[in-house]
């Protein structure tokens, strides 16, 4: 077993990302540029940026800081082995030589992640049972019994990933998705993923000092996000296991003080800071179910109402996730509900501005009023856009009075 680099002069580094300290985060579609902007904040290095992820350089306090505390990536992967791949029998060779007990005991569950592009092996499930095959192979012949493979949730991950017959075989840091925050315990409809409503929140540049409102929060992910945003709770708060535990090299000593100086910041949230709105009393009822976990269901003041009743919202920052057809139904009534929307900003939100996103893109027009910035952001299969709108209360253009 490998020895960390921190206790012993003679460590002898076995698996790339030991030589390397390099390592790859998966992000949703078109949020790149902000993981790598929040990943720098963290303390990564050497951040390149590719489709849905981001390489970057870490040392082991910065590594436990950026898998407890990032908002936007989803997971992080160490690659122990790269090579030449074009078989499959060749594949399980490699992998049966590693040495998995690095990783995990033989009573522990573990799970194996595929994917394949532009190579002989073409089949993901089928290279996910090679893999399989070669780890339960391993533990056999070594302890007379086998591990078990737990596909939902396993103490341990692994990664594989083929691309034009060259693989890599990871293990997973983060332990399951980071976008389960575990604050999730009820929903409505077809709520909006964690991580996108962290970017949300991160692009609408609030710093939890003025008010903040979702007039149509649903089951209150975007409210929850923006909650843990200005307490300054790690997006991990609430998870009790990381993949990063299962590293050869890891160090209880740092994690529980990468944990501490984190959970040293959080502070607590102002009532009536935050606000949250929506027509359906299931949705509130699961948003304040959602909240109690956080702590905040008796700071944060929801109400029942259609958005288009709310009496004002002057001064506030707005963020909202509007439906974009399967609650409202038809086109042109979706048309109407969006010019109405428009509507109300125009007249009840002065002086506030106005974060929406829009599954639905082609309705933004219906909204009749003019956008700061759009913003491509894909979620649960939607190619959508958020939008920025300002409402003033006096032009932004004001004349300048005459010279004299």
């Amino acid at each position: 077993m490998a020895l960390p680099s921190t206790t012993t002069p003679f460590f002898v580094p076995i698996y790339d990302y030991q030589n390397t300290h390099r390592y790859f985060a998966q992000i949703a579609d078109g949020l790149e540029p902000l993981g790598a902007q929040e990943l720098a904040e963290l303390g990564a290095t050497d951040i390149a940026t590719t489709f849905r992820g981001l390489f970057f350089h870490a040392d082991t306090p910065a590594l436990y800081r950026i898998i407890y505390q990032s908002r936007l990536i989803t997971r992080v992967n160490a690659p122990l082995i790269s090579f030449a791949c074009h078989a499959t029998k060749y594949l399980y060779k490699r992998a049966r030589a590693i040495n998995w007990s690095d990783f995990m005991k033989v009573h522990q569950t573990f799970a194996v992640f595929s994917h394949v592009s532009g190579s002989a092996i073409n089949n993901s499930h089928y290279a996910s049972l090679c893999l399989k095959d070669a780890i339960v192979d391993f533990f056999r012949d070594k302890t007379g019994t086998r591990p078990n493979v737990d596909a939902k949730t396993p103490d341990v991950w692994f990664h594989l990933h083929i691309r034009e017959n060259h693989a890599t075989i990871s293990l997973e840091l983060s332990g399951g998705s980071l976008h389960r925050r575990g604050y999730r315990q009820e929903s409505v409809d077809a709520p909006m993923q964690e991580t996108v409503a962290a970017a949300v929140v991160r692009l609408s540049q609030w710093t939890g000092t003025t008010p903040l409102c979702d007039p149509m929060c649903g089951s209150g992910t975007l409210l929850c996000e923006a909650v843990m945003h200005a307490r300054h709770m790690p997006a991990g708060y609430l998870r009790n296991h990381f993949g990063f535990e299962h590293m050869p090299e890891f160090s209880p000593t740092i994690w529980k003080r990468v944990k501490s100086e984190a959970d040293s910041k959080i502070i607590d949230l102002p009532s009536g800071l935050v606000r949250g709105n929506d027509r359906d009393p299931r949705a509130i009822h699961a948003t304040r179910t959602n909240l109690n976990v956080l702590g905040a269901a008796t700071q944060v003041v929801l109400t029942t109402r259609d958005v288009r009743s709310i009496p004002d919202l002057s001064g506030t920052t707005i963020i909202t996730n509007p439906p974009y057809g399967i609650r409202l139904g038809k086109e042109e009534e979706l048309k109407k509900f969006y010019k109405d929307l428009g509507d109300f900003l125009k007249k009840r939100c002065l002086d506030s501005t106005a974060y929406i996103y829009c599954g639905n893109r082609e309705l933004i027009k219906s909204i009749g009023l003019r956008t700061s910035f759009k913003k491509a952001i894909k979620s649960g299969g939607l190619d959508g856009r958020l939008i920025k709108i300002a409402i003033y209360a006096t032009s932004p253009k004001a004349s300048k009075p005459p010279t004299r």
